[in-house]
């Protein structure tokens, strides 16, 4: 069993409190750290903790704690971190890890120094069709990737500190982009570098600083493309979407907003339906089991299973710290307006990912570029003469 302190008591602290005291059924949430007195001590009482307190430190400390879960605003990761270092205890973040990817190096750097266990919490990856999408293309499903784009977009975020660009670090891109670039690095390969970034984005409608819409495209080593869509001016809910391209195939996922779970409610006795719903009446989408859909319970299972087995869990602070230098190579190319190159001053992953693209020969002459049945009951074939380069068409 693992006693828990969770660092937060707000929206996704709930989420994962939930998730934790869910799915293995064993581990136990003991104690909580919240900035608001009132707010520690109501989610100590509605998940039985033993402590609460506005002392981050004293919580982290606590000898009834064996790991650490920050669920805190961006700003505040950081310290929380560094005070599980202090305090030699396992330490589970949530995204994005940094504000920058020198704040996330640097937690990444302590906790090695420090040698403990660290966590990524980046729950789209495990969600229940991410996983079985990605042991498809691992298995090679879809041949080689061309290409991974992932889409995220809702009204926008609960909580005031996210609307704040010094505290938040960013705006959507950093928040909602966070998903999408390590959504894409898993569907392309983790061991392939990304190597630069071109992206658009912009303050189209909310009154702030930071960005509330953008779009980014990211080359990898390999030649495949990511590409992030975000936005927080999306009305209707939240989006989720993936689309993957590769040589042999290609695959489409929709969690959230269009589940295959339509209901239309006139809102009179309506009560909670999926995170992001922005009304109770008219037509809604609900989620079957937000917690499992979302990836929190087989997260947090991963998480645990590589502490309990003094293994790596399949999300690092050092998956958080790559996330961090791929969106800010982002932000530096939405200034600029030009591909922008991923600085990368510890990479561990391989030397020389790119992949040599293969040509599908026809014969001893000739290389295939497409083949088909026409409607009119012939076979018809693009060719292209090795020597020459001549292209020709063939039909049978």
């Amino acid at each position: 069993m693992q006693k828990i302190a969770m660092l937060g008591s707000g929206f996704i602290g709930r989420f994962y409190a939930d998730a934790l005291l869910g799915q293995r059924s064993k581990d136990k949430v003991t104690g909580i750290y919240s900035r608001r007195e009132e707010q520690a001590r109501k989610f100590a009482a509605d998940y039985g903790c033993n402590h609460a307190s506005t002392d981050m430190e004293a919580v982290i400390a606590h000898p009834d704690v064996s790991v650490v879960c920050i669920a805190l605003p961006n700003y505040l990761h950081a310290e929380a971190v560094d005070l599980c270092c202090k305090h030699g205890k396992a330490v589970l973040c949530t995204k994005p890890l940094g504000r920058t990817a020198s704040e996330a190096l640097a937690m990444l750097q302590a906790c090695e120094k420090a040698g403990i266990f660290h966590g990524y919490l980046e729950d789209l990856v495990y969600t229940p069709k991410f996983l079985k999408a990605e042991a498809s293309i691992r298995s090679g499903a879809l041949g080689r990737i061309l290409w991974a784009k992932s889409r995220e977009a809702h009204p926008g975020p609960h909580s005031d500190w996210f609307w704040d660009l010094e505290k938040a670090g960013g705006g959507c891109m950093l928040d909602l982009g966070c998903h999408c670039v390590e959504i894409a690095r898993n569907f392309i390969g983790k061991d392939v570098r990304p190597l630069e970034v071109m992206c658009w984005a912009d303050t189209q409608v909310k009154p702030i600083a930071a960005e509330d819409h953008a779009i980014g495209l990211v080359k990898y080593d390999s030649g495949a493309i990511g590409q992030f869509e975000v936005s927080w001016t999306f009305r209707g809910g939240m989006d989720l979407r993936d689309e993957v391209m590769g040589t042999e195939g290609t695959l489409w996922l929709n969690s959230f907003l269009r589940t295959g779970f339509d209901l239309f409610t006139t809102g009179r006795n309506a009560t909670y339906m999926a995170e992001k719903s922005e009304s109770a009446s008219g037509w809604q989408f609900p989620v079957g089991d937000e917690l499992n859909d979302l990836g929190y319970n087989h997260m947090f299972t991963d998480m645990f299973r590589a502490l309990e087995s003094g293994a790596a869990p399949s999300e690092t602070f050092y998956d958080g710290y790559v996330v961090n230098a791929i969106l800010d190579a982002a932000y530096a190319s939405s200034r600029t307006k030009l591909w922008e190159p991923v600085a990368l001053p510890v990479w561990r992953g391989s030397a020389d990912s790119h992949v040599a693209r293969e040509l599908v020969s026809f014969d001893d002459d000739y290389y295939l570029i497409k083949e088909e049945q026409t409607h009119f009951g012939v076979t018809k074939r693009i060719l292209k003469h090795k020597r020459t380069g001549a292209i020709i068409e063939q039909t049978a």
